[in-house]
């Protein structure tokens, strides 16, 4: 077998149905976010704006983070030296550990690299430890949480999105005394809903569940301390397990999950993708412990980033670009075809200098392809007059989105 002419194969098929993916080679500016630098292949590099950035309240760019990764740096040098068991726990871990789990009112947490990693280590460990536990799964959640499941080896059920008789309906046909868990999101990234969170924890209890919440693009920007959207909604402490990133709303990097003492221990101590993994670096963990201290105790960025997210949503549907309604920070505008989706914004970076990213299968449903834009609380009025008046420009040209945004928005 020619293994090389497979792999090419496989990329000229990606290619002709639009999907195959190039990296934006970037350079952020501190100080200056959501300004970059886009180096060209050729090696020419211009200035851009950054508009897709997960990095959602700037935090990457904080004075405070920084200056504690400047600090964690000169006190304990680059890596952390080991795994968590073997040398690797630096009293910047324990800190933040105690930070996360008093940000979500729980006993403990436990950090991982990345809350991918969280997610698949977490969920495979809990359904593999309780014999015949079943999993009850959101049809839209996240691909690490759909992994942990799949690796945790236990019987799954998925439930139409959000919709809390479909769950009712799978939970009524498992004994009460069967263990399960109910794993969902609260803000889902790329259509920007948010999950009914009291009502799922009211059929947890109904049915004696276990509430897996991923947080993950909810924390740091909802609730009165950033705890996300059960914080905010009143309902933390209905759930049972909360996983969250460091990487996102903090915007350093990392993962976690808080729970009660008891789960947080047995994941700890069985679960082989905490086990087995270098633990952060001492400074990541020290920027992040600067980042979620101090979003703790200021509102500002999460006022001015709802802000900014509503007034980009008023303005686009203003001028007829097609935006999907949602009630969270998501800004995804509809486009629903691959190769039109990278037109798009390859003309926004070369003609623009607007970097957004497309969004295509297999992130989104095939038809579904978009633009994922995020506003954050540093993007200007000027900013944003040029995205507006760019996309404007585009979909006079080609409005490809009208259809299918209609087609969406009726669903």
């Amino acid at each position: 077998m020619n293994y090389d002419r497979f792999f090419e194969d496989q990329i000229t098929a990606l290619r002709a149905e639009g999907r195959y993916r190039v990296f934006a080679d970037l350079k952020r500016e501190r100080g200056a976010f959501p300004k970059a630098a886009h180096r060209h292949e050729t090696g020419a590099s211009r200035p851009v704006t950054v508009w897709c950035s997960n990095d959602y309240l700037g935090m990457g760019q904080h004075p405070v983070v920084i200056e504690a990764m400047h600090a964690a740096l000169n006190e304990t040098g680059a890596g952390s030296g080991g795994t968590r068991n073997i040398a690797g726990t630096t009293h910047y871990h324990v800190d933040l550990e105690h930070e996360l789990a008093d940000l979500h009112g729980k006993e403990a947490a436990l950090l991982f690299t990345s809350a991918y990693v969280a997610n698949d280590a977490a969920l495979s460990t809990l359904v593999s430890m309780m014999p015949g536990c079943v999993i009850f799964s959101d049809e839209k959640n996240h691909a690490s949480m759909i992994a942990g499941i799949r690796h945790g080896g236990g019987a799954k059920m998925i439930f139409r999105h959000n919709d809390g008789e479909d769950l009712e309906r799978l939970l009524k046909t498992v004994p009460l005394e069967t263990p399960k868990i109910i794993a969902f999101e609260s803000v889902y990234s790329m259509d920007g809903h948010i999950a009914p969170i009291a009502a799922i924890c009211d059929l947890a209890e109904r049915y004696q569940a276990l509430t897996y919440l991923d947080e993950v693009h909810a924390v740091g920007l909802y609730g009165p301390r950033g705890g996300g959207i059960a914080e905010r909604d009143g309902v933390m402490h209905r759930v049972d397990i909360i996983n969250g990133t460091l990487a996102k709303g903090f915007g350093v990097m990392g993962g976690y999950i808080a729970a009660s003492r008891a789960c947080v221990d047995a994941v700890r101590s069985c679960a082989s993708g905490f086990i087995f993994t270098t633990s952060l670096a001492p400074v990541l963990a020290a920027g992040a412990l600067a980042s979620v201290r101090h979003l703790k105790t200021s509102d500002v960025e999460r006022k001015a980033h709802q802000e900014r997210a509503a007034t980009l949503k008023a303005r686009l549907a203003e001028v007829g670009v097609p935006v999907l309604p949602n009630p969270s920070h998501i800004v995804p505008v509809m486009v629903g075809n691959p190769v039109h989706c990278k037109a798009i914004t390859d003309a926004l970076m070369d003609q623009f200098g607007i970097y957004v990213q497309p969004i295509n299968y297999p992130t989104v449903p095939r038809g579904t392809e978009r633009l994922r834009i995020t506003p954050g609380p540093i993007h200007t009025d000027a900013q944003m007059d040029a995205l507006v008046g760019a996309l404007q420009t585009l979909w006079a040209a080609c409005p490809v989105g009208k259809g299918k945004y209609i087609r969406i928005a009726a669903e």
